[in-house]
């Protein structure tokens, strides 16, 4: 209440005092110093002041339906509005400036990304049902001021941003002594300060659900990985235990050793049955135990070559991979081949890689197969839903006869030798 009884005494004040000048005026034009400035002066002063006054109250009583309160704050021409935006300094510039840019009747707009700052220039509302200017008793602002002015300042913080508007007519401070905006900026700091809050709303809307749909993604992945490996691991059990049973019938004593080896690779290898990735190390122990399976039933046909430095064994990988790699030299290079050969394993380190090599000099690729691929195929998806585009596979023929297959993997993200 004290705020607009100020307000109005403070418009008419200043409207007296000029029109105590403008009586000088008119009295040296029309009259002369020594006399008044007459009726008609006096009759037009009367009109003017209850013009000021009929749209000072207009003014008051649209700030009130617009903010709901009076107070210096709401009634002023001029407002500021201090937001805190939980985003980072280039998102919540992107986003206040969009939303400048959506106000009703923009006539102009301008705006610098290396000072953070966005203005845009407002044309005033015309009144409802007619051409004339908002508030037909407020005189002047009939023909003075038309438009108004939005001015955002972002300031960057830790990990948030804070924005600073400014409303105002598009005129000089003088002219607030004189003229109201008939809650014009008000109104156009309401708007933009929920049109910021949709705005961050709806950003975190979009963030928690791609965070949802990375989640359902992370989870996809890691069932189709669980069910790679639950293809891969019953091939090498179900091959293994096929070999011991035709050794029992043959020759218990070898069986025997078979079925111990078998237990020594269960032993290491069930645990990580669930795991996604494995070590260099543990897969070729892992592997090596195969191996002594296979030995015992191609016994001199099969020959060994590794060449893998022990700084490169806690290399991340995923499990059973390199197992599949000797499976396949086996099972269609070296099987097939009536003298057997040799599988080298070899692993060397470059910039940000390792490659992990398997070579035998078995058939190559112009023999007889009876694979299907799926193996190489689930370990290539293994790969991708595992390392992204950040790790590869290629098989090559060997030099003279065989096949070489190549894993490229990526070294640890923190850069540490593995």
């Amino acid at each position: 209440m004290f705020a607009s009884l100020f307000l109005i005494l403070r418009i008419l004040a200043a409207w007296s005092a000029a029109l105590v000048v403008a009586a000088f005026v008119w009295s040296g034009f029309f009259h002369g110093m020594n006399q008044g400035p007459g009726w008609l002066f006096g009759m037009l002063s009367m009109l003017l002041m209850v013009s000021v006054l009929i749209g000072t109250i207009s003014h008051l009583r649209r700030v009130w339906l617009i903010a709901g309160r009076l107070d210096s704050a709401t009634l002023s021409s001029r407002q500021r509005r201090q937001i805190e935006v939980p985003l980072d300094t280039a998102d919540a510039f992107v986003l206040v400036e969009g939303a400048l840019r959506e106000l009703p009747r923009v006539e102009e707009a301008e705006s610098a990304r290396d000072s953070l700052q966005a203005r845009v220039k407002v044309r005033r509302a015309e009144n409802y049902g007619g051409p004339s200017k908002p508030s037909r008793f407020n005189i002047m602002a009939r023909f003075a001021v038309k438009r108004d002015q939005v001015q955002a300042t972002v300031t960057p913080g830790n990990g948030t941003s804070s924005v600073t508007l400014l409303f105002e007519p598009d005129a000089s401070a003088w002219i607030d002594l004189f003229v109201l905006d008939d809650g014009v900026n008000v109104e156009n700091a309401e708007a933009v300060t929920r049109a910021i809050t949709r705005r961050v709303a709806e950003h975190r809307r979009q963030e928690q659900a791609s965070a949802e749909q990375t989640v359902n993604e992370k989870e996809l992945t890691v069932a189709r990985l669980n069910l790679l490996n639950a293809q891969v691991e019953p091939h090498f059990l179900y091959n293994t235990l096929a070999s011991a049973q035709v050794l029992t019938r043959t020759d218990p004593p070898r069986a025997d050793v078979m079925l111990g080896h078998l237990i020594q690779y269960l032993r290491s290898s069930l645990p990580r049955t669930d795991d996604t990735l494995s070590t260099l190390g543990d897969e070729l122990e892992r592997t090596q135990a195969y191996l002594e399976i296979l030995k015992i039933r191609m016994g001199a046909r099969l020959n060994l070559r590794i060449d893998v430095p022990d700084a490169l064994k806690p290399l991340p990988m995923p499990s059973m991979m390199l197992q599949t790699l000797v499976e396949n030299a086996i099972k269609h290079g070296l099987e097939p081949k009536p003298g057997g050969g040799t599988i080298w394993v070899l692993a060397r380190r470059h910039d940000d890689h390792v490659t992990l090599t398997v070579a035998d000099d078995g058939q190559g690729f112009g023999g007889q197969s009876s694979g299907t691929g799926i193996g190489l195929k689930n370990l290539r998806e293994r790969l991708r839903l595992t390392f992204g585009g950040n790790a590869s596979f290629a098989i090559v023929s060997n030099f003279p006869s065989g096949v070489a297959a190549t894993l490229t993997l990526p070294l640890p993200a923190n850069g540490a030798t593995p």
